[in-house]
């Protein structure tokens, strides 16, 4: 995880910047003060690095500590170092601390998953080449992308929750994560044809989540949920994250390209409606059925599907 120093007012920037590189060792070992435990678990500042932004309001230095937080998600410990190690960054700099806070585009926390699906088992060449087009549209539409990209989160989000990590925060990091350099928003993931006519399906993805502190170690739902998938450690919890997130996406993907999104969705929407109008667990697949089949999926009719299938029996 990085944790930013925000330094206003700094006369030279670029020799700012350079006093703080210079005086690493100090601030390293002042941030990790603040967290004896973590470093005793082979965790703690690992670097540091500065940035000079310019914007519209002035020049800023812009340190970062780079931390390893171990099996934590890691907020907690950064935020703390970052307001330990700020009056010390300022008066270095030379100008005057204000934020000091972790950022949650965490680049350097990233987790990865890959997979093959049988060009056979998906129905042949046409329909592996179909797959292909329709991720690559997300590669080059943004429009595309923000649905595409919505597909993995429904993974993603479910364990995350389930396992009491923080949604918001990897959310946060995937989609900052989706700009490209040259400053388009983008897919997240990418599908390939390999060289045996299958689709190859990867995942890169920063996933700040951890197995001790918060809700994850406390949450009775969440401490179930762990060990129920059986990590443990942070690093394999985020690789399950991730390969839910591309096997979300790989779904929806081969659906749009087949037989199209709405199909399974309409599904779902008649067995909601079905519940919504009273139907009961042996009610629910002949109006569920009928609904389809008359290409009407409404509670009216739904109504009235249930008191015929009533009045039958």
């Amino acid at each position: 995880m990085q944790a930013q120093v925000q330094i206003v007012g700094v006369p030279d920037p670029e020799a700012g910047r350079v006093r703080l590189l210079e005086a690493r060792e100090e601030l390293v070992e002042l941030a990790n003060a603040q967290d004896p435990k973590l470093v005793e678990f082979g965790g703690g500042v690992r670097d540091i690095s500065v940035r000079v932004l310019g914007s519209r309001a002035g020049t800023y230095v812009v340190a970062h500590l780079h931390v390893d937080v171990r099996d934590a998600m890691g907020a907690n410990a950064v935020n703390t170092m970052a307001e330990a190690v700020a009056t010390r960054a300022g008066e270095i700099a030379g100008g005057r601390t204000l934020l000091r806070i972790l950022t949650n585009k965490v680049d350097l926390r990233l987790s990865r998953a890959r997979a093959v699906f049988d060009a056979e088992a998906l129905g042949g060449n046409d329909v592996v080449d179909d797959i292909v087009h329709a991720a690559t549209l997300a590669e080059v539409d943004p429009y595309r992308a923000a649905t595409h990209n919505k597909g993995i989160m429904n993974g993603f989000s479910a364990v995350v929750l389930a396992t009491g990590n923080d949604t918001r925060a990897v959310e946060a990091g995937a989609h900052s994560h989706s700009i490209s350099p040259q400053g388009l928003y983008t897919s997240m993931s990418r599908f390939e044809k390999d060289a045996a006519g299958n689709v190859v399906g990867t995942l890169e993805l920063p996933m700040p989540v951890g197995l001790v502190g918060g809700a994850t170690k406390t949450h009775p739902v969440a401490r179930a949920a762990i060990s129920l998938l059986g990590v443990s450690s942070a690093a394999e919890l985020a690789e399950i994250i991730v390969a839910v997130g591309l096997a979300q996406n790989f779904g929806a993907v081969r659906a749009l390209a087949t037989e199209g999104i709405q199909r399974g969705h309409m599904s779902l929407h008649a067995r909601n409606i079905a519940t919504t109008v009273g139907a009961t667990a042996d009610e629910v697949a002949t109006v569920v059925a009928r609904l389809i089949a008359d290409k009407a999926v409404r509670v009216d009719h739904a109504e009235n599907v249930l008191a015929e299938l009533r009045a039958g029996r």
